[in-house]
């Protein structure tokens, strides 16, 4: 007796003909072209794409939608929203925090986003945020994964108080070590912090993931050290470069040099489309630098290159309502990424390689993963890609939490139905 049919299915991958797949206990047990077993619960997906969730590999969830408070970014750049941020800062509260972060994962389940990497700034004396969204991954548990990364915003050796205050959030639970070299005051510290920060995960037996080079300046070269370190202390597979914006004003022979040590040390690189191309090359005229990292490049050497949504109306991005799909469209033609093979690739980047950055268990849509699945109301990745079409069903464990079968979705969460209305009173 089977708890779960999903018949009529095209899994990503292998949409060329159709599969009922069976739901055991939240996992998948059973997967043939047509099953025949008894079940308490069918849905027929209609010959639409089945997809593992998608996966935000890079996201602020403590600044979410806080888009006009105090002010808007009116200049549009990094440092403006930096210091936004900072004025912001001392007006929150953990009930203000905890509502955007409810919100915005409601915004999530709609759209199918069942995982998502969040960076916290830990520079607070307080860690009121920490404190907030640690409770936030709790609640959110049994519908999504949120992976907290403790963040230094402010540089973890500019800020006095950042190194305490990082522990200490790792103690309280953060799962992840960030760091962010390029903000420090010299190239030298930036180092040095890369240094501490990787000895500090090596120690703890953590991943990193690190804002680094986040900038239109070519002779920002942190992801260098950042590699180096990770093969230093052994940390391969286990850390993440994000942004990586300064390798598309890098020279090319330094790149040829440079990707094979990332290759060596197994980093996995997250690029953020629609905010990188946003804030980077702001201070070019023409011609302009598109500002993401070398997506294709990158890809075609082997690494593991997953998006990430970063922002969602906050003090760098007034725009955004969590669609992955967005951002892998973004990401398709920035880069350039229109072969069929290379939008697979694009697909892949906010699904199946983000679950690798984030190390998921029971990631796919194989025998044996977990029953989280997404069908979208389309027959093919390439054809979501072009329509970012309606997620017609979202299944966590095997159970509906999420439904949208004209366009308005609707999140179950415990025993309350919620319309999600992705507006937003401006």
């Amino acid at each position: 007796m089977l708890d779960l049919i999903i018949r009529n299915a095209r899994r990503a991958g292998q949409t060329e003909t159709t599969v009922d797949i069976g739901v055991k206990a939240g996992k998948i047990v059973e997967i043939s072209p047509k099953l025949n077993a008894e079940t308490s619960e069918e849905y027929d997906a209609k010959g639409n794409l089945v997809t593992a969730p998608f996966v935000d590999s890079h996201f602020h969830m403590d600044s979410t939608l806080t888009r006009g408070r105090p002010r808007n970014n009116e200049s549009g750049t990094l440092l403006e929203g930096i210091a936004l941020w900072g004025e912001l800062k001392p007006l929150l509260d953990a009930e203000d925090i905890k509502a955007r972060a409810h919100q915005l994962c409601q915004w999530a389940i709609a759209k199918g986003n069942l995982a998502i990497r969040s960076h916290v700034d830990i520079c607070d004396p307080s860690l009121l945020a920490v404190d907030a969204l640690l409770e936030v991954v709790e609640e959110v548990k049994p519908y999504l994964d949120l992976q907290l990364v403790a963040f230094p915003q402010d540089g973890f050796l500019r800020d006095p108080n950042a190194k305490a205050q990082l522990l200490r959030a790792l103690d309280k639970g953060v799962h992840v070590v960030g760091g962010i070299p390029h903000f420090e005051r010299s190239m030298s510290d930036g180092s040095q912090s890369i240094t501490e920060l990787c000895k500090i995960a090596a120690d703890r037996g953590l991943m990193v993931d690190m804002h680094c080079d986040e900038s239109d300046d070519p002779l920002s070269r942190h992801v260098e050290m950042l590699a180096q370190e990770t093969s230093r202390f052994g940390l391969q597979s286990r850390v993440t470069g994000s942004h990586l914006t300064s390798m598309h004003s890098m020279d090319n022979y330094y790149v040829s040099k440079l990707i094979p040590l990332m290759n060596e040390a197994e980093l996995h690189v997250v690029a953020n489309p629609l905010i990188n191309i946003t804030l980077q090359a702001r201070h070019d005229s023409y011609p302009k630098r598109r500002g993401m990292t070398r997506v294709k490049e990158l890809a075609t050497a082997g690494l593991n290159v997953a998006f990430g949504h970063d922002c969602v109306m906050d003090p760098w991005y007034s725009m955004g309502s969590h669609d992955m799909l967005e951002v892998a469209s973004m990401g398709l033609h920035v880069g350039q990424m229109t072969g069929r093979s290379e939008m697979r690739e694009m697909f892949q980047a906010v699904t199946s390689n983000g679950a690798k950055a984030l190390q998921l268990d029971g990631y796919g849509t194989d025998v044996g993963c977990n029953a989280d699945l997404v069908i979208l109301q389309a027959h093919d990745e390439i054809e979501a890609l072009r329509l970012r079409p309606a997620r017609l069903a979202v299944f966590r464990r095997g159970k509906k939490i999420a439904m949208s079968p004209e366009q308005s979705s609707t999140v179950f969460m415990g025993d309350n139905s919620i319309s999600v209305d992705f507006t937003i009173q401006n």
